[in-house]
């Protein structure tokens, strides 16, 4: 009889793929006082050798317990923590609003990196939002009006009629000064763990852990 997963797998040659990490290693030694100093520095290594190196994966998790993903940009980041801006009704926006708590993964693959950020996510005030909201390129200022983010539509037209109405709303409107959408807004990912993981031969990976212990932060190693 035949073994579908072991056809697929075959056809695909999946078992066989694969890539030896060696480019580099990280030691406690190399570690910065807390994870936002230890951020910006591997952000500085990847920035010039990654296409869009501040493109994350955000998970959150439904009140039934059932996780989604999906990637959005990082846009702020200070010692608070990370900030990201998206439509508050989205399904993202829904499910922080019932858990706040959150992951966030960097995948950094041309430096065999990634860093995952465990934390909670809190709104940010209307005030931050509107200053982000009014630097943004005038297209993605009136795509945040027209689409109702993660709800269904009829197919493209509908939101191509969505776009060009707003378009014309908005046509006397100069650039910076377009009001921001209602259900617009951003979010303080504020980290309870950072780590920072650098693949190594023979999949030895590090990894090193970052855990908030109340205003101060605790590093580990853990195994890969």
């Amino acid at each position: 009889m035949a073994d579908p997963a072991r056809d697929a797998a075959a056809e695909l040659d999946l078992r066989s793929l694969r890539h030896e990490y060696a480019a580099a290693g990280l030691a406690e030694d190399d570690l910065a006082p807390d994870p936002v100093a230890m951020f910006r520095r591997w952000f500085a290594e990847v920035e010039d050798a990654v296409h869009e190196p501040n493109a994350m994966v955000v998970a959150t998790v439904s009140p039934e317990g059932r996780p989604s993903s999906r990637m959005v940009l990082l846009k702020g980041l200070d010692e608070r923590g990370f900030v990201f801006f998206t439509n508050t009704h989205s399904r993202k926006g829904t499910e922080l609003a019932a858990n706040p708590h959150c992951a966030l993964l960097f995948p950094w693959h041309p430096l065999e990196r990634q860093v995952r950020v465990d934390g909670v996510a809190e709104p940010l005030s209307r005030e931050a939002v509107a200053d982000y909201f009014a630097v943004r390129p005038r297209g993605s200022q009136l795509g945040a009006w027209a689409s109702r983010q993660s709800r269904p539509v009829a197919g493209r037209d509908e939101l191509a009629a969505a776009y060009d109405e707003v378009e014309r709303r908005f046509a006397d409107v100069p650039d910076g000064e377009l009001p921001v959408p209602g259900e617009w807004g951003g979010y303080l990912v504020r980290p309870e763990a950072v780590e920072f993981w650098q693949g190594r031969p023979g999949r030895m990976h590090d990894r090193l852990v970052y855990t908030r212990t109340g205003d101060a932060w605790t590093t580990q190693r853990l195994a890969p």
